[in-house]
C-alpha cells in the first residue's frame, strides 16, 4: 500500500506550535479484515505517534462524548491501523485519529463517512483440488471462524447436475466424490459470511481427471462462472 507523505510544517497560532491532523481517512476492508488508513503527518527527525478511537451506534446514538480506543492503535507509529478487533457488529462505526508528538497533540480527525462491515469486499478462498486414491478432495484456505463455503462440484458431461456442500472445515481436507476413472470433475467454490449475510463471487471452476491408471490430471477449463445446471444440493456440513 503507497502512501503519499507531504512535509507538513507544524502550524504557529498566538505563539503556541500546533500539530497537524491526520488527513484522508478512509477504511480499506476485505474478507471481514479492515484497515484503517491516513496519510501521516512528518515531521523531520521526529517520530509522530497516532492514537485511534471509535465509536459503535449505541455511543453514537446515546453516548456521544465516549470513544473507545482501539485495541491495538493506542498509540501506533505507522499511518494505518488494524480494526477488525474493534468492529465487532454489523452497525455504523465512527473513527477518528490524531498525531502527538511530545507534548504536542493534533486536533482529531474524523472518518468522512461511518464504517459498516457489511461492505467489505467478499473473495473466494485459495483452493487446492486433489485426490486420495479415486475420491475428489479440496482444501480451502482459512478466513477465519465467520466463514463457510458453499462448494459446487460436477462430473464434466452434458445436462451434469451441480451439487453443493456446505463446508465449515478450514484448512484441512475434505472429500466430496468418488470419481469414476476417465472422467473429469469441476469445482468451484464461494465465501459467506452469515454475520453480514453476504456470499462472494464464485471461484473460477477448476477441472480434474483421473485415469485408468490412477494418475492425476489438472485441466484447462474455460468454464464461465455462471455456468448453467440444475442444483442437487447437498447439504452436508464439513
Amino acid at each position: 500500500m503507497w502512501f503519499f507523505y507531504a512535509l507538513i510544517p507544524c502550524l504557529l497560532i498566538d505563539g503556541v506550535t500546533v500539530l497537524p491532523a491526520p488527513q484522508n481517512l478512509s477504511v480499506q476492508s476485505t474478507n471481514m479484515k479492515h484497515l484503517l488508513t491516513w496519510s501521516p503527518v512528518t515531521v523531520p527527525g521526529e517520530i509522530i505517534y497516532y492514537f485511534v478511537e471509535y465509536q459503535g451506534e449505541y455511543e453514537s446514538l446515546y453516548m456521544s462524548h465516549i470513544w473507545i480506543p482501539s485495541s491495538w492503535c493506542s498509540p501506533t507509529e505507522g499511518p494505518e491501523c488494524d480494526i477488525t478487533d474493534d468492529i465487532t457488529a454489523t452497525v455504523p462505526y465512527k473513527l477518528r485519529v490524531r498525531a502527538t508528538l511530545g507534548s504536542q497533540t493534533s486536533a482529531w480527525s474524523t472518518l468522512q463517512h461511518p464504517f459498516n462491515r457489511n461492505s467489505t469486499t467478499l473473495t473466494p478462498p485459495v483452493m487446492e483440488v486433489t485426490k486420495d486414491g479415486f475420491h475428489l478432495v479440496i482444501k480451502l484456505e482459512d478466513l477465519g471462524p465467520q466463514f463457510e463455503f458453499l462448494v459446487a462440484y460436477w462430473r464434466r458431461e452434458p445436462g451434469a447436475k451441480e451439487h453443493v456442500k456446505v463446508v465449515r472445515s478450514r484448512g484441512i481436507p475434505v472429500h466430496l466424490e468418488t470419481m469414476e476413472p476417465g472422467a473429469a470433475y469441476c469445482v468451484k467454490v464461494q465465501t459467506f459470511v452469515k454475520a453480514i449475510r453476504r456470499h462472494s463471487p464464485f471461484s473460477q471452476a477448476e477441472c480434474v481427471k483421473v485415469q485408468e491408471n490412477n494418475q492425476f490430471t489438472p485441466e484447462v477449463n474455460q468454464l464461465q462462472e455462471g455456468r448453467g445446471g440444475s442444483l442437487c444440493h447437498s447439504r452436508a456440513v464439513f
